[in-house]
């Protein structure tokens, strides 16, 4: 094998930005089909506390403070838009999430929400 610095050829080699761009696509396109995954999991981190894992409400926390159930009708009847802009500024002594969260992992949380419907 010749050496290139020897014989003044030069290696190709793929530039580094190329390659991030690649592996950012490769990343977009994966995290379409995790969608619902991530959702549960940002919902198990952020919302399970109050809202219980269910999402029935029924935690000492989520009693306290009356939460309906996230799987009832009247949650269900809203929009996405509406269940993200909740998530996103909060309600009542729920907090923003709007600074914390991505749109996308909102929208994720939302279809996780959608879920939960019996």
């Amino acid at each position: 094998m010749k050496d290139s610095r020897l014989y003044g050829t030069r290696e190709r080699r793929v530039p580094r930005p190329a390659v991030v761009f690649l592996v950012l696509i490769a990343l977009a396109l994966s995290s379409s089909d995790t969608l619902a995954e991530t959702g549960a999991e940002i919902y198990k981190a952020k919302c399970s506390a109050c809202h219980a894992a269910s999402g029935a409400g029924d935690t000492m926390l989520g009693k306290n403070m009356k939460l309906r159930a996230l799987g009832s009708p009247d949650v269900q009847r809203q929009s996405d838009q509406e269940l993200a802009n909740i998530i996103s500024r909060g309600k009542n002594r729920m907090p923003a999430y709007d600074r914390k969260l991505s749109r996308d992992q909102i929208a994720a949380v939302v279809q996780y929400i959608r879920s939960l419907k019996p």
